[in-house]
């Protein structure tokens, strides 16, 4: 099994959904990028952590990262690990003690999360390989 890593490269709206947004995510080491079709509320959750936004109380976000942290565990990392029939899944992964777990969660959810903790984000190749596009960056190389 191979998990390549990403990083988030932006957030844009996305005019065929319907004022759903895409979160855009690239291969930290290689010309893949990976869209995925998000919701407003993550989309701002995302965007307001990225830009170091803090509102005057805590979102769903910060609470569940406030939760994680009073049972002394952290998120140590993000998998978008399947894509079946156009939804995406992703799994948080921390640990607490020795113990490895891990959690179902929509992709735009374990990412808001994750960057709140400064948690790696990856992508099984399989997912990469069946819904990622060629940078156009790097289409002339």
């Amino acid at each position: 099994m191979q998990n390549i890593e990403m990083d988030i490269l932006g957030l844009s709206t996305s005019p065929s959904s319907g004022g759903a947004y895409a979160l855009i995510l690239t291969e930290k080491d290689g010309g893949k990028r990976l869209p995925i079709i998000i919701g407003t509320f993550e989309a701002q959750a995302i965007a307001l952590e990225l830009e170091s936004i803090k509102p005057p109380r805590p979102m769903t976000h910060d609470l569940i990262k406030n939760i994680i942290m009073s049972f002394d565990s952290a998120i140590d990392y993000v998998l978008i690990n399947e894509l079946s029939d156009g939804t995406f899944f992703a799994k948080l992964v921390f640990s607490r003690d020795d113990e490895k777990i891990e959690i179902d969660a929509r992709p735009s959810d374990a990412i808001a999360v994750a960057i709140r903790f400064g948690a790696s984000i990856f992508v099984h190749k399989s997912v990469l390989d069946e819904a990622g596009i060629e940078s156009e960056d790097d289409k002339g190389e």
